[in-house]
């Protein structure tokens, strides 16, 4: 194996030339001016020294190689390797070759080793870093082209430093950049033999390439360096016999190796050449000495030396045309300094010039110059060359400038021209001295016009740059005082001079044969014209005419309208197409002006509609006429939408469109006359110009947001393009390279417009929008596959398109094309998948994006094989974003489509996420690709995270990260000393934290293990929560809040996941330091603050308000999660949640509801901490609800939050006291809100009703029902506002409020309405149950249920309980109903005997039938309705005469089910095991969930078991104990109630004469102990049985402990009701005793019989109780009713015997039997 030095190939110390061009270009993280400045000054040795920098191979290098103990071994080799295939020094290949590693290999560190053991792959990789070295020389270069380019452009930002660089620079920059020129051309081509064996042809000819590439960069660096700064004589003689020497380029050392794709290059060295000669010669400044007159100033003035040996040099110039140029601006430099000396060898050069095509050779090379490359130096060459045509046409004569032909040199000099003033500001230069230079070959025009049209057209169209040059174009034209017409022949109307130099128009005569009443120009009579030229072939007439040329041009286009199907269509169009580029110009320069172009624009489209349907269609006009139109449809879309519809030139629709299918078929589509003209005319010969244009007329249309009919109309237009051109354009045949990437990209351009339309409204059903027939195409046609296959045009392609440009740093080439075409595909890509509507079915589009290939070839891995690709860093973002949506919706692994290319593209990844000049945006994409990935790529993330698994000594597995983790990464983003540098912006920072999130969401536990356990983890993660943020306002950062809600989730997660025990020590610790800090109250009060500011902004719109809501989202959950933490350990915030609650508007409503939850939660978890500040509370929340309840939408969940927290908070006021303030104002909102809900709960209770009858008929499931009906939900808004009305009833004691409010709002019939229907209808459970608590709760204050008795008790009396009574949860409704009528008949007395009597009269048959129930049925429901039943006849009891009266049968039937249920009662109490077995057997679920026998388990240890078995146990006995307090309540409730039903005590002992008939016997005279059968009387013996057993438990409870669970309170109710029971049970004994010995019907030994058992009994029971006593035991709690009469009073507990009242009497009972 290697040593480890190996795998260290990283440099990060050095910078590579094309890293420093990128940081100088603005791409990368270095963006800062001083940021700038200190790579210039730490470069700019290596930026002077230019290539030289460079060094050939030394022996002491190669030595100082080999004795580097930092490099491996074999990279020392392979760096040898590359020094002897370069030439180059041998430190600086393996620094190349170390930089080649860092940024361009793309492999893993493993695959290296094998590579460089492998001969045939190291030859491959050598040949990928020659082409790399050969980047980094161009790269140097263009860093200098880039400083010389911008350094006195005040509109760059980075002017200062790059000035200061090329100050540095100055000196010896050229003499340096010279040297390097001439050392290039002369240098001897390498051969094998000097270079090994890899020194191929190929390669000979690869390095020829570049050797002309950097001379072309050289010589361009020179000329913009000599742009800025004066050349001395002797240095242009000394270019000149360079230049000279070389040819200009053409003879070079190894011109033999020049091949036909080299020929572009080989020119651009001749223009450069000669523009260095002629920006040498300083033709400006030569001009500015001429008009001042001081020509001795220029530096050639005294320099006539050079000048001799310049014209001699230049004699010998003339066969190659790059000498043109330089031979005319040394004549004119000649002519200007010297006149007098204008030698015939001065003339001979500048004749020669002429010969050589000058004018045609300018405007070329600056055409040439303009379409690749540096458009600085392309600019700064027309501005070179406008200096010397201005000064060229001043000095000579226009007829001393002509060669051969007039006409032909004319046209040469006015295209020369119009190339030089297309230049930036060269117009508002020219239109400043519109009479010279230039201003002669205007006038010159002008002086032809309008026989010749075109020449004036040309150059006004060229000098239109800005408005102010529009307006003075427009004022030229419009005011013409001279027209030129040819005729053959003198006319006859016409009479002239002699000598035929003047000519005067006899009569007046229109000049263009148009219809009566169009538009024409009529020349007056006695007009003058000059004739200019005269002679057989005919006469020039210059008519001294004024008229507006624009009227003449309206007449050309009229003109051209009547010949369109003639033979003189042609010499028309050739006329007309002038006319509209000018026009086209104008308006896309200024728009103002196209209100006067009215008369021309307004006849494009019926130019158009004639033009295109001739037979022979002028491309180029028709090309011009829409080009117009693209501009007019970007102000106004929908005008020319609807002219242009008119035309027939757009595709459009025979039929209407009607559905999807339809619109893809393209059925009923025709073509119009663009799809005619593309197929028969464009696509033959190759050449596209009106294709290009209707492709942006289409785009243009699309962006002006036309409506839907019209974009419907539009439907054709984009169909044609994606059923016909964009499957098939790059197989069209193309004249011109560039063009088909050009239409690719404007193709996806318009695909790219409508898939980012806004939502067209409401679709009008079926039919089909343009964006949704788009979205079906793309997806499901051929068209989604030509996406694809740009997509899949690769890296490498892109790679080598940039690398054949003649010069890569240009914006504009076929390169920035094809990367701006894959950008776009990349976008409409992910807006498709974005946009689709969800389908089961897989479309072609998706699956072609997913489907695998084999060896790497599928689209995902060429989408992730762009993070390789450097020159335009938006292209890898958007491949990653594409990645990123395909990984979240695709069914498929992205790990599997990279293949055996995983790890290295995981390397690249990881790479450009570590680069500390990466531009941020990529490193963010990528974090959120990884974030994405987490849950839905397992595969892949595991790959990232690349964790390696080490087993501990305890058997488990620990993880450690690997080399290639991407938590590193994470772990150095968020490190708290590295915030606020500029490689971690806060972007950044909360990418790197929405990963980690990820990552705790998805439950990652090897990755979570690895990251808590990192040293500073918790402590770096948390550092956000601790910073000051900036309040809330419009300039907070969002992502600073996503960043804190990031965190925030983290640790909420991590706390709910964790064991609190077991949390990491760090962790407590920056939650105690967050406590103690005091930072809740911070963040409690920012979120406040924070909901204020989204309320205030609302208006205005909310600029991040999604971040908030995630940011107060978190804090709830921390803030919920960490209350668990903090129970569980010392430290606690009690802070002040008031600070949580916002006095809330409309606007944040949203974030009002989460607050809402908060605080439910917290008032739940923290009840003991509230207790003092409700007041506090209860204000905000007050106000709250009523801003809910006046808020239009619909806030249900809204109000049932707050509803809940205003119930929490009067509940924990309830246990402090106090009075509430905003009780009055509550009430009213709270009852407002509950009749509204009851009225709307009748209405959908009926509609559902209704509905169900319909479902009964139909048997349908399908329901019609509308979204707005109510719901009956147990935490629904109507449920819980009566749930806070009983809580406020409860508040308001004396009810004085409720009355005030009952006396506004009708809630009490509104809500008893509701509770009738729904009892009736058997619907609303939870609604009835809550309306019965809260008439509960009302009937206990008198002032109140005096006013809604009548009401409350009409809707219970109605027979609506028998067939509600079947459903299971009905019967807790049933139950409240009885309570309810208990109350009201304790609070009303005999206001309310009737209602009562008339329930008791509906509901007979269920009371009997819960009265015997109990004996065979113990569960707690049904003990728990007995308890009720029993309760109501408690108070009923009260009023026997009144029952007996109405219902007699029943009162009997009621007292014969009372006895008995006293003695099951009695039976169940004596017989614990019999209970006990009948709760195990019949009634189950009286039993609490408790641990079950384990027998399914696996076995478990003796000790788990019988932890299992005390567990049982004690739920047993908690059930039995549960069982019994409910037997003795119904039997206390039964005994009272009997004592009702018997003789009053004191009146059947004192009271002779009393009528024993009217009170029935209801024991029989027997003594036997009570049996479990109906069929067994009660008897004497029962109630003496009861006392038994009543004495007995309470012997019981004395003597054993209670079970641990049952706390005391239970013991002492428990004790009380065994009191209560027998002070009960004595009454009813005696009173039954005295009855019976009175009665004359039973017989006397009978009688005899009763006073023996009695006595005996009662002096046994008498001495149990004395002994009972004595030790001390609680009384009697005398529930019994206030307004009943009897001897039992409550008695002290620490009573002696003789003092407890019933022991007394049942003494003096015992003493009157005895007798």
């Amino acid at each position: 194996m290697w040593p480890s030095p190996f795998l260290n190939y990283t440099h990060s110390s050095f910078r590579s030339s094309r890293e420093l061009w990128t940081i100088l270009l603005g791409r990368s993280a270095l963006r800062e001016p001083a940021q700038i400045e200190a790579e210039l000054d730490r470069h700019w040795e290596r930026l002077h020294q230019g290539l030289s920098y460079y060094k050939p191979p030394s022996s002491a290098s190669a030595t100082k190689v080999k004795e580097n103990k930092d490099v491996a071994p074999p990279l020392k080799e392979f760096g040898l390797r590359i020094s002897k295939l370069l030439g180059l020094d041998e430190q600086q290949s393996v620094q190349i070759l170390q930089c080649y590693l860092q940024e361009d290999y793309r492999g893993t560190r493993n695959s290296l080793k094998v590579v460089l053991q492998d001969e045939r792959q190291s030859q491959a990789l050598l040949l990928k870093i020659v082409d790399y070295y050969y980047e980094e020389r161009m790269c140097l270069l263009r860093c200098v082209l880039l400083l010389l380019t911008y350094f006195q452009d005040e509109r760059h930002p980075y002017r200062a430093e790059y000035s200061n660089c090329v100050n540095k620079l100055e000196k010896d920059l050229v003499s340096n950049y010279q040297s390097q020129f001439e050392n290039l051309f002369k240098a001897e081509a390498p051969t094998w033999e000097t270079h090994g064996n890899l020194m191929t042809e190929r390669q000979v000819s690869r390095w020829f390439l570049q050797c002309l590439r950097e001379q072309s960069l050289l010589l361009e660096i020179i000329f913009l360096y000599y742009a800025y700064f004066e050349m001395s004589p002797a240095d242009l003689l000394i270019f000149t016999k360079m230049f000279k020497e070389q040819g200009f380029g053409l003879r070079q050392t190894n011109r033999h190796l020049v091949d036909k794709s080299m020929d572009a290059l080989v020119d651009r060295i001749g223009y450069l050449s000669s523009l260095i000669l002629v920006e040498g010669m300083d033709i400006d400044f030569l001009q500015k000495c001429a008009l001042e007159d001081c020509t001795e100033q220029h530096q050639f003035y005294n320099a006539s030396d050079i000048s001799k040996e310049m014209d001699q040099l230049l004699v010998t110039f003339g066969d190659i045309p790059h000498h043109g140029p330089v031979l005319l601006a040394w004549v004119l430099l000649r002519h200007t300094l010297r006149p007098d000396e204008t030698s015939p060898v001065i003339r001979r050069i500048g004749g020669t010039s002429l010969q050589l095509g000058v004018f045609k050779y300018i405007s070329t090379m600056l055409k040439g110059l303009g379409s690749s490359g540096n458009n600085c130096t392309a600019s700064t060459a027309k501005m070179c060359i406008y200096g010397l045509l201005s000064f060229v046409i001043t000095s000579f004569e226009e007829e001393s400038l002509q060669a051969d032909g007039v006409a032909t040199n004319c046209s040469h000099l006015i295209d020369a021209a119009c190339e030089v003033l297309s230049a930036p500001s060269l117009a508002e230069l020219f239109w400043e001295m519109p009479n010279m230079g230039l201003g002669m070959i205007l006038d010159s025009a002008v002086g032809m016009f309008p026989h010749k049209i075109g020449p004036l057209l040309q150059l006004l169209t060229a000098l239109l740059s800005n408005k102010s040059t529009v307006k003075k174009v427009y004022t030229f034209l419009d005011k013409m005082s001279f027209y030129t017409q040819v005729y053959k022949h003198k006319p006859n109307d016409i009479i002239s001079k002699d000598d035929e130099t003047l000519w005067k128009r006899q009569t007046p005569k229109l000049l263009y044969p148009l219809g009566l009443g169009q538009t024409n120009l009529w020349m007056p009579q006695g007009v003058l014209g000059q004739v200019v030229i005269a002679g057989d072939q005919g006469y020039v007439v210059r008519w001294d005419y004024s008229y507006s040329s624009w009227t003449l041009f309206t007449c050309e286009i009229e003109m051209l309208l009547h010949v369109v199907s003639t033979a003189d269509v042609i010499a028309h169009c050739v006329r007309v197409k002038p006319i509209l580029d000018l026009v086209h110009k104008i308006i896309s320069t200024d728009w103002t002006v196209s209100d006067c172009l009215l008369p021309l624009t307004s006849r494009i489209y019926m130019l158009l509609q004639r033009l295109t349907s001739v037979i022979n269609p002028p491309v180029d006009v028709i090309a011009s006429c829409v080009n117009c139109l693209i501009v007019l449809a970007a102000r106004m879309p929908g005008k020319v939408w609807s002219s242009l519809h008119h035309t027939g030139f757009l595709p459009f629709a025979s039929s209407p469109l009607t559905n999807m299918a339809q619109s893809v078929s393209a059925e009923g589509m025709k073509a119009g006359n663009y799809g005619n003209l593309l197929v028969q005319i464009e696509q033959p010969r190759g050449e596209y110009a009106v294709t290009i244009a209707f492709l942006r007329l289409i785009t243009t249309l699309v962006k002006g947001q036309l409506g839907s009919t019209q974009n419907k109309g539009l439907i054709p237009c984009v169909l044609l393009v994606l059923k016909e051109m964009l499957p098939t354009y790059h197989k069209w045949r193309y004249n011109t390279y560039g063009v088909r990437e050009r239409i690719g990209c404007l193709i996806l351009e318009l695909v790219h417009a409508i898939l980012n339309l806004s939502p067209e409204g409401e679709d009008q059903g079926s039919t089909p929008t343009l964006q949704s027939l788009c979205i079906y195409s793309l997806a499901n046609t051929e068209a989604g596959q030509a996406v694809v296959n740009i997509m899949g045009v690769g890296v490498d392609t892109i790679d080598m398109v940039l690398a054949a440009q003649p010069s890569g740093g240009g914006s504009e080439g076929p390169g920035q094309i094809l990367i701006q075409t894959v950008k776009l595909a990349f976008s409409v890509t992910n807006n498709v998948i974005r946009l689709k509507p969800p389908s089961d079915v897989v479309s072609p589009l998706e699956q072609a994006l997913t489907q695998h290939g084999g060896h790497g070839n599928n689209l995902i891995a060429v989408l992730a094989k762009y993070i390789y690709h450097k020159h335009d860093p938006a292209l890898p973002r958007l491949a990653v974003q594409l990645l990123k949506r395909l990984a979240t919706v695709a069914p498929m692994s992205v790990y599997a489509c990279l293949g055996n290319d995983a790890a290295a593209i995981r390397d690249a990844f990881l790479t450009r996420l570590q680069s500390k000049t990466e531009d941020m945006r990529i490193k963010v994409m990528i974090l959120e690709f990884l974030t994405v990935a987490v849950e839905t790529q397992p595969g892949l993330i595991e790959l990232f995270l690349n964790l390696e698994a080490k087993d501990s000594s305890e058997g488990s597995k620990e993880f450690l990260l690997g080399e290639w983790s991407c938590l590193q990464v994470v772990l150095d983003l968020i490190d708290s000393k590295q915030q606020g540098k500029y490689w971690c912006p806060p972007l950044l920072h909360r990418a790197a934290l929405a990963f980690l999130l990820a990552l705790w969401q998805d439950r990652r536990d090897s990755a979570i293990s690895v990251l808590r356990t990192k040293e500073r983890f918790w402590e770096n993660l948390t550092t956000p929560l601790f910073g000051t943020l900036t309040p809330p306002s419009d300039t907070t950062e969002p992502c600073v809040l996503e960043t804190c809600a990031f965190v925030m989730k983290i640790i909420g997660l991590e706390i709910y996941y964790v064991v609190s025990g077991s949390l990491e020590q760090s962790l407590k610790d920056a939650l105690q330091k967050f406590s103690t800090g005091r930072r809740y109250e911070y963040w409690s009060q920012y979120v406040k603050s924070l909901v204020c500011r989204v309320a205030e902004t609302e208006e205005e719109g909310i600029c991040s308000f999604s971040e908030t809501q995630m940011l107060i989202s978190a804090w709830r959950m921390l803030l919920i999660l960490s209350t668990n933490y903090v129970r569980h350990s010392e430290p606690t915030h009690n802070f002040s949640v008031a600070g949580l609650i916002v006095p809330m508007s409309v606007p944040c409503l949203r974030l009002g509801s989460m607050m809402a939850t908060l605080l439910l939660i917290l008032l739940k978890q923290w009840k003991r901490y509230f207790i003092d500040t409700t007041p506090d509370i209860l204000s905000p929340l007050s106000l709250i609800l009523e801003s809910v309840l006046q808020a239009d939408q619909q806030l249900d969940r809204t109000k049932a939050k707050i509803f809940s927290a205003l119930i929490s908070v009067l509940q924990i006021q309830g246990l402090n006291g106090g009075e509430i303030s905003q009780l009055p104002q509550l009430l009213l909102s709270v009852c407002e809100t509950v009749k509204d809900e009851a009225l709307a709960l009748i209405d959908s209770t009926r509609h559902m009703s209704q509905m169900g009858d319909v479902l009964e008929d139909d048997e349908s499931m399908e329901t019609d029902t509308p979204r707005s009906l109510q719901k009956d939900q147990r935490d629904g808004v109507c449920v819980l506002a009566l749930h806070l009305a009983k809580e406020l009833c409860r508040a308001d004691e004396d009810g004085e409020h409720w009355v005030l409010v009952m006396r506004k709002v009708p809630v009490l019939p509104s809500v008893l309405s509701a509770v009738e229907l729904s009892l009736r209808l058997k619907h609303n459970l939870f609604f009835t149950e809550a309306a019965l608590h809260l008439l509960l709760t009302l009937a206990r204050t008198p002032q109140v249920n005096t006013k809604h008795t009548q009401h409350s008790m009409w809707c219970v009396n109605v027979s609506v309980m028998k067939n509600m009574l079947d459903s299971p949860c009905w019967p807790g409704v049933y139950r409240l109903c009885m309570s309810l009528m208990e109350s009201l008949l304790k609070t009303l007395r005999y206001n309310f005997v009737n209602e009562a009597l008339d329930f008791v009269g509906v509901h007979q048959e269920r009371i009997l039938q819960c009265l015997n129930a109990v004996r065979t049925v113990q569960s707690l429901a049904c003990l728990d309705e007995a308890d009720h039943t029993v309760g109501f006849l408690l108070q009923l009891s009260s009023f026997c005469k009144e029952w007996q009266f109405h219902l007699p049968k029943l009162l009997r039937d009621v007292q014969v089910n009372l006895c008995y249920l006293c003695q099951t009662c009695t039976y169940l109490l004596h017989s614990k095991k019999m209970l006990h077995h009948y709760l195990q057997v019949k009634n189950g679920e009286a039993l609490p969930p408790g641990p079950l026998p384990r027998s399914h388990r696996p076995p478990q240890t003796p000790s788990k078991e019988a932890a299992g078995g005390g567990e049982r146990e004690e739920a047993e006995q908690k059930a039995l104990l549960a069982v019994q307090c409910s037997l003795l309540k119904i039997l206390s409730k039964t005994l009272a109630t009997l004592q009702h039903f018997t003789p009053d005590c004191c009146q059947i002992l004192l009271d002779q004469c009393m009528d024993l008939a009217e009170y029935r016997t209801l024991f029989v005279l027997s003594f036997t102990t009570p049996a479990f059968d109906p069929d067994v009387a009660p008897s004497f013996g029962t109630l003496l049985a009861t006392i038994n057993v009543a004495l007995s438990m309470l012997g019981e409870m004395e003597k054993k402990k209670e079970p641990a669970s049952f706390r005391i309170t239970c013991v002492r109710l428990f004790r009380s009701l065994l009191m209560f029971t027998m002070e009960n049970c004595f009454y009813v004994l005696i009173s039954q005793a005295v009855r019976s010995l009175k009665d004359p019907s039973i017989l006397p030994r009978d009688k005899q019989r009763l006073k023996q058992e009695l006595s005996s009994e009662l002096s046994t029971l008498l001495s149990s109780l004395s002994r009972h006593f004595r030790r001390g035991s609680p009384s009697s709690p005398a529930i019994l009713p206030s307004s009943q009469t009897k001897p039992p009073t409550p008695g002290s507990k620490g009573s002696h015997e003789g003092q407890e009242p019933f022991i007394q009497l049942v003494q003096a009972f015992a003493r009157l039997v005895q007798r």
